[in-house]
């Protein structure tokens, strides 16, 4: 399964390159990606309940210090 991502400029030759999902989740695993958002409940105008959420996702090696060799 390929994604074509969505060009970023008219003159960017590789806007079109096909990439696969695999690839993509390889990338975001080894470099991280943090997701967040705000959830707000309200009645009336008036902010009862605010929930921040945010997550972490990456692989244990791209968080993980590196070990000495000596």
């Amino acid at each position: 399964m390929t994604t074509a991502l969505a060009p970023s400029s008219a003159d960017d030759p590789l806007a079109y390159r096909p990439v696969a999902l695999v690839d993509l989740l390889d990338r975001v695993l080894a470099t991280g990606v943090v997701i967040s958002g705000d959830i707000t409940l309200a009645i009336a105008e008036v902010d009862l309940v605010r929930i921040s959420l945010r997550a972490l996702v990456a692989s244990v090696g791209a968080l993980a210090p590196p070990e000495d060799a000596g």
